[in-house]
């Protein structure tokens, strides 16, 4: 009975913030043919927009501003969209009820110009562009870019050489594990760090970091 209270009252705290994105919904379907301003850029796939509505570049997800990639993707927005017009086209609200659309920025589309510097990630999504936006967001993991290069994807610790431990998260349960020289998977495991994840030299510190081992590490000693 009590978890059934608290699963009511969680969607009852969640109203008022998805009435209020609803309302920034509403604002931003209306705004004029000629654009809207961009008064300021989040980081690299959230705009705030002149009164104050925030727009998230939809079929876009950059890295957090503290992960590998975020400031050079915020940078590039900056320099793409503040204090310039845009125009907004297939906004939709995403699962928490965030604005989010496909922008143009004198008709270019910012979405393929962000996700072409490969400071970006494809996130899939029904749109009339979803095309092309795979296929920039392909070449530029292809050819090493942004965030697919070796300053964020790494094989190998360039680094800290010595520190062999490689934190990982999963991407359809979030979960974070790390791996050490000797478990199964582990000279398969990629760090990409716009994600989140990075190299240890301890168990200690790994797990500091909110890393658990991981299952095909059982049975199996790090020195």
């Amino acid at each position: 009975m009590m978890k059934k209270h608290l699963t009511w009252l969680g969607f009852i705290l969640l109203i008022p913030s998805l009435l209020f994105n609803f309302f920034l919904y509403q604002k931003i379907q209306n705004t004029p043919s000629s654009g809207i301003l961009v008064i300021e850029v989040l980081d690299g796939d959230t705009l705030l927009l002149d009164g104050k509505e925030r727009l998230r570049l939809r079929q876009v997800d950059a890295p957090e501003l503290s992960f590998c990639g975020g400031e050079q993707a915020k940078k590039l927005m900056i320099d793409l969209a503040k204090g310039k017009r845009v125009v907004i086209k297939e906004q939709i609200l995403d699962q928490y009820g965030r604005p989010m659309a496909l922008i143009y920025q004198d008709g270019k589309l910012l979405n393929l110009k962000i996700l072409a510097s490969g400071w970006a990630r494809y996130h899939a999504d029904q749109t009339t562009q979803a095309g092309i936006l795979k296929e920039a967001a392909g070449k530029a993991k292809e050819e090493g870019k942004g965030i697919f290069s070796s300053l964020c994807y790494q094989t190998e610790n360039l680094q800290k050489p010595e520190c062999l431990i490689k934190g990982n998260v999963d991407k359809n349960s979030t979960a974070r594990k790390y791996y050490f020289p000797g478990c199964a998977q582990y000279e398969f495991t990629i760090v990409e760090k716009d994600l989140g994840e990075d190299w240890f030299c301890t168990e200690k510190e790994a797990q500091k970091a909110g890393f658990t081992r991981a299952e095909t590490c059982r049975n199996k000693t790090y020195h």
